[in-house]
């Protein structure tokens, strides 16, 4: 059973840390520049890949550090990614993480995340996560590519009528839920 509670992150007002600056940095870099263009990230890295360094100097909130890892780059951060090819290193960023009380995603190691980076469906301001409990993150992503083909670029429409409707409204809370809850009811209506 999947216990994982499901929450979406206004990263661009975050902190976030990520060390590593290789393959796996760069597509953890990816991932969250994909899902939040504004994302603030701090990168530590002994060195930096050309693909890492070519993704981070398109995005002006990516700050890159070349260093190899030090405590002191916990402070003043909101989560941490470790994505280094060192298992002791990571294991370091994890247990000194833990003990800021920040939340830590080990790359390839769920039994040191509290998070994991799942599969993610955007269409305008509709975003859908997918998450295989850490079971299969190909899963995860062959999952994306279905709900991305299927579901229209025009739902976006909707969204932004259904808001504009919604502000059209006068009433208590239990009289909007119940007139939204009308309006989008064929959205859901199976057809025998």
């Amino acid at each position: 059973m999947n216990h994982l509670y499901p929450i979406f992150l206004k990263v661009h007002e975050l902190n976030i840390l990520l060390i590593g600056g290789g393959n796996v940095g760069t597509e953890k870099l990816e991932f969250l520049l994909k899902s939040s263009p504004k994302a603030q990230v701090t990168a530590v890295s002994r060195e930096f890949s050309k693909s890492f360094i070519d993704l981070a100097s398109k995005a002006d909130n990516v700050t890159m550090i070349e260093d190899i890892y030090h405590e002191k780059y916990l402070g003043a951060k909101h989560f941490v990614i470790a994505a280094t090819d060192d298992k002791s290193v990571n294991k370091q960023i994890h247990d000194e993480a833990k003990e800021r009380f920040l939340l830590v995603n080990v790359a390839d190691t769920p039994e040191l995340c509290d998070f994991y980076l799942g599969g993610i469906v955007t269409k305008g301001n509709l975003k859908v996560a997918i998450s295989t409990n850490g079971k299969s993150p190909t899963a995860a992503k062959r999952l994306r590519q279905l709900l991305e083909e299927v579901l229209p670029d025009e739902l976006d429409d909707l969204l932004e009528n259904l808001h504009a409707y919604r502000a059209t409204l006068k009433g208590d809370f239990e009289y909007k839920v119940k007139a939204m809850n009308e309006v989008t009811a064929n959205l859901v209506k199976r057809k025998n």
